[in-house]
């Protein structure tokens, strides 16, 4: 059977519409059920697996941070690794977001424009509390800022992580994306399943919605104290 070309009857298709003066949602509709009269199924694009660092070159990456004694990268580093918040996230960390007393930070606007609250462990307050004390002397607003009293960019916190990685000898970039996997895949080893994790990650699938809903925010804060203790690095 000989097909009309795509865009010979998409032309033929714009005549019968025209008349509608349709907009997106209104094609989305028609197409949406136009699938369904054709019996033609929607092709799902299987998602990768994401590309994590090992446990290994975690650590050896660490200890290039560490030694390159650079205050500032180290705890955008740890904050990165501790809280899974993306790129876009850290930036806009606020220093009136963090809470000392529960250990936690407020995402504003995350992806989706949604607040949530992300964690770090108990071990990682009093650098951070100090982090906080000295930005707010010099008057900044943002919890890392650069030496031009401006936040960072998305592009600047990826160059300073891959600074490290080069210097680690890593073949591997090492993204805040890859932190990211690396962390809610180790609390997963851990223990810790999806709905525990789910309400720190910012993720939201319509499936899990109403079990995520009831889940007590002190409940998950407990399971992670208890696991983070032993994290990597």
């Amino acid at each position: 059977m000989t097909r009309t070309n795509p865009q010979k009857k998409a032309k033929e298709l714009a005549k019968l519409l025209r008349n509608e003066r349709p907009d997106y949602h209104y094609l989305k509709a028609v197409f949406r059920h136009l699938r369904t009269e054709l019996n033609v199924s929607v092709i799902s694009k299987a998602k990768s697996l994401p590309d994590i660092p090992t446990e290994d070159e975690l650590k050896r990456y660490y200890e290039i941070v560490w030694t390159g004694q650079n205050t500032q990268d180290l705890l955008i580093l740890k904050t990165l690794m501790y809280t899974g918040a993306r790129v876009s996230e850290l930036v806009n960390m606020k220093l009136a977001n963090v809470d000392f007393k529960r250990c936690q930070i407020r995402i504003e606007m995350g992806k989706g424009g949604k607040d949530r609250m992300v964690p770090f462990p108990e071990s990682f307050k009093e650098i951070l509390s100090m982090h906080v004390k000295d930005m707010k002397v010099c008057g900044a607003t943002h919890l890392f800022e650069s030496s031009w009293k401006k936040k960072y960019t998305d592009r600047g916190i990826r160059k300073i992580l891959q600074k490290y990685a080069t210097a680690a000898g890593l073949e591997k970039t090492m993204s805040p994306h890859k932190l990211r996997h690396f962390l809610f895949t180790w609390l997963k080893k851990q223990g810790l399943d999806d709905a525990m994790i789910q309400p720190y990650s910012g993720h939201a699938s319509r499936q899990s919605l109403e079990i995520y809903s009831r889940l007590s925010l002190s409940d998950v804060q407990n399971h992670y104290d208890q696991v983070i203790t032993r994290f990597p690095v």
